[in-house]
């Protein structure tokens, strides 16, 4: 079923309850040269930036976006239990990367 609300189309579907996940949602509008601003309230739960960076992709024909860390060094001392030194700790650090690629 659908519904005309002036120039907007909105569209009504039977979701099985199953399927409903519990999150925050909000509407959002593709502008010019196709940009999209994550609402206020997205951008507040998530702790989002400007100038951070996300990783997107599509999945299941939805857009997925993931903040990605602000600091990846924090995110290495995690791995490796330690603050992270570049000369010391590289080949520890491409070799982790690598099996979480999948190489």
């Amino acid at each position: 079923m659908t519904t005309d609300f002036s120039d907007n189309k909105v569209f009504i579907r039977r979701i099985p309850v199953s399927q409903l996940v519990l999150s925050m949602s909000e509407i959002a509008v593709v502008g010019k040269r196709s940009t999209i601003v994550i609402p206020k309230a997205l951008r507040k739960e998530l702790s989002l930036e400007e100038g951070q960076r996300v990783l997107m992709r599509v999945e299941d024909g939805k857009i997925i976006i993931e903040p990605l860390p602000r600091n990846p060094y924090e995110i290495l001392e995690q791995v490796i239990g330690e603050p992270y030194e570049e000369g010391k700790d590289e080949a520890r650090a491409e070799e982790w990367l690598k099996t979480r690629a999948g190489h």
